[in-house]
């Protein structure tokens, strides 16, 4: 206590009203002012954008929240730390026993609890417009969601569109329904981080149509998750437009789907197309249904590599339809495996045409099954079947993700890639703060009391678990990595790699993003000669944290980045080249896009928004 009231005298003489916290030596950022001088020996003032990442927290605060992780008493002050220490949270959603009896049309809407939404309506139709649009950490939880209406529509025009990191929930949605219409138009559209659950979805529902026009389009490394759809629904009709299509790092599970249902009738128009690295999960998928019609059509078309999952699919149904067109045709090469289909089945017509390459069917049913348009040399014959053919990398690379050394020439046009960070804004917390928090696996439990992240399905939960895994991930042959959750360690990382004569460097701005650019003055550091660095990349977690990790055998430029037009200075980049890429993956995106394969071209790239390289001075 002594010590807490010391403080607070200390920061009331070091800083009067409106003084820049930097000035007090007593706030984490004049704390972390002296050990960079300490610590780096160039003589240079710490960088800007690496100043700005510090922690804004003031002596006072910064002490009363300390005192509070002793005492393990941080959660029940969760919304003012996050607040204050400038961190990634989300809100603890109240509940709304808002019943709307009457129609309702919300034109805006935003992070809201809806407990017991349209239960029992009689007809009439629900329209929500730009819900959570353009929100950065849009909380949306729907339960018992048109429960036992009859007749009853629903409208979601633009549900979450451009949202950055989200965390959505649909529990019973049109439960028990009969008749009405469910319509999701561009529903979380070119969202970052997707964490989407649909649970009980049209249960016992009957006639009732749900519509999925755009959906998670664009959208980027997240997980979506139907869990009980359609079960024992009568004449349902669901239809999926556009699912997925040009998404990057996605994983879906579709469990218990349309289980023992009666004349359901599902379509899935387009599913994950031009996606990257998706992992799809269907589970237990049309089991014991009656007359049922299953279509997929262009299912993982033009895909990059991947994961698929079909378990127990049209397992003891009767008289089911199931017909996928253009299945995974000329995607890079991933793993699809079919387990358990249509067992059972009593029929069926299943049809499958053009379909692509390295897929593996286990225990399937022998009759009513037909393979039209497999590739050359794929057997269909015996208990399983093997498609094998030419892999075909079809993926395309963003333009200018990775580029030749030789493009670093003064005057050269090339494009320039999305360089933009599109992770939510935190800053690292100090040192001392920072050893007070659990962070290991073996510890995860207390780290998601203390961020409210009790719900495993819950992005942060996600989040969390995430980012330790792979920080406790064993390096590669050859890599030195840890993650850094303080500017103080990553400085004391680069340092241990690289000694104390080091400069850290990063991309000016993001201008030129997605557009061609003109290469001005090249600069090489340390004359240009093959080096080592240390780059850092963030993770997703509730404050700063960065995967950092040496990178030997590198050459590391400076660039002027000129408009191609006007040639006017519109940026100063850091790009890094890789020359030993032997150990690289042959799919790596940088030979999809450059051509060759590992050990036999060096690659380069920019360094993005926020990331960093260290490096030794000149």
């Amino acid at each position: 206590m002594c010590v807490f009231l010391l403080l607070m005298l200390m920061q009331v003489g070091f800083a009067g009203a409106g003084d820049d916290s930097g000035a007090n030596p007593l706030t984490p950022k004049g704390y972390l002012i002296r050990y960079w001088k300490k610590e780096i020996s160039t003589d240079a003032p710490m960088p800007a954008f690496l100043l700005g990442k510090a922690s804004p927290l003031t002596a006072v605060e910064f002490a009363g929240f300390s005192k509070l992780a002793d005492q393990r008493s941080l959660s029940s002050q969760l919304p003012d730390f996050c607040l204050k220490a400038n961190l990634l949270c989300f809100s603890d959603l109240s509940p709304s026993l808002e019943k709307h009896d009457s129609n309702a049309n919300f034109a805006v809407y935003v992070n809201k609890n809806f407990t017991n939404y349209g239960d029992s309506r009689l007809g009439g139709v629900d329209s929500f417009k730009n819900y959570s649009d353009g929100d950065n950490l849009p909380v949306d939880s729907f339960r018992r969601y048109s429960r036992d209406s009859t007749g009853h529509g629903d409208k979601f025009s633009s549900y979450a569109t451009e949202g950055n990191v989200v965390d959505q929930s649909f529990n019973t949605y049109g439960t028990a329904s009969t008749g009405g219409a469910g319509d999701f138009s561009n529903y979380n559209k070119q969202v970052n981080v997707p964490n989407l659950h649909f649970a009980s979805y049209s249960d016992d529902s009957n006639g009732r149509k749900q519509t999925f026009t755009a959906y998670t389009d664009e959208a980027n490394s997240g997980d979506q998750k139907f869990t009980s759809y359609g079960k024992k629904g009568n004449g349902a009709a669901n239809e999926f437009t556009s699912y997925g299509k040009d998404s990057n790092v996605i994983g879906s599970t579709f469990t218990n789907y349309d289980e023992n249902g009666n004349a359901a009738n599902d379509t899935f128009t387009s599913y994950g197309t031009n996606t990257n690295v998706p992992e799809n999960t269907f589970k237990n998928y049309g089991s014991q249904g009656n007359a049922a019609i299953e279509s997929f059509k262009n299912y993982r078309d033009q895909s990059n590599v991947g994961d698929d999952n079909f378990q127990s699919y049209g397992k003891n149904s009767n008289a089911a339809k199931v017909d996928f067109e253009n299945y995974g045709k000329s995607f890079n090469e991933g793993t699809d495996k079919f387990s358990g289909y249509g067992n059972g089945a009593v029929g069926q017509a299943v049809d499958f045409k053009i379909y692509g390459v390295n897929n593996t069917f286990k225990d399937y049913a022998k009759k009513g099954v037909t393979f039209t348009g497999l590739p050359n040399g794929t057997s269909a014959t015996g208990a399983s079947l093997v498609a094998t053919g030419k892999k075909v990398s079809k993926w395309v690379v963003e333009p200018g993700k990775f580029f030749r050394e030789k493009m670093l020439k003064t005057g050269t046009l090339m494009p320039m890639p999305d360089i933009r960070d599109k992770m939510p804004k935190r800053s690292f917390l100090p040192r001392v703060l920072v050893s007070k928090l659990p962070f290991s696996t073996s510890k995860l439990g207390e780290l998601k009391r203390i961020f409210h992240a009790e719900d495993d399905n819950s992005t942060m939960s996600k989040m969390l678990t995430d980012s330790l895994s792979e920080c406790e991930r064993p390096p590669s042959p050859g890599e030195t990595k840890r993650c850094v959750a303080s500017i103080e360690d990553m400085i004391d990382f680069s340092t241990s790699m690289l000694g104390r004569n080091v400069v850290v460097r990063t991309t000016e701005n993001t201008k030129g993003s997605n557009g061609d650019i003109m290469i001005g003055q090249v600069k090489g550091i340390n004359s240009g000669k093959v080096t080592k660095s240390v780059s850092c990349h963030q993770s997703l977690f509730p404050y700063s944290l960065y995967y950092c990790h040496s990178v030997p055998k590198v050459r590391v430029y400076e660039a002027d980045i000129l408009d191609p037009k006007s040639k006017a200075t519109i940026n100063h980049g850091v790009a890094i080249c890789h020359i030993d890429t032997s150990s690289w993956s042959p799919s790596h995106g940088a030979f999809i896009s450059l051509g060759s394969g590992p050990g036999k071209i060096e690659v380069c790239h920019w360094i993005f928004e926020n990331d960093m390289t260290w490096a030794v001075a000149d």
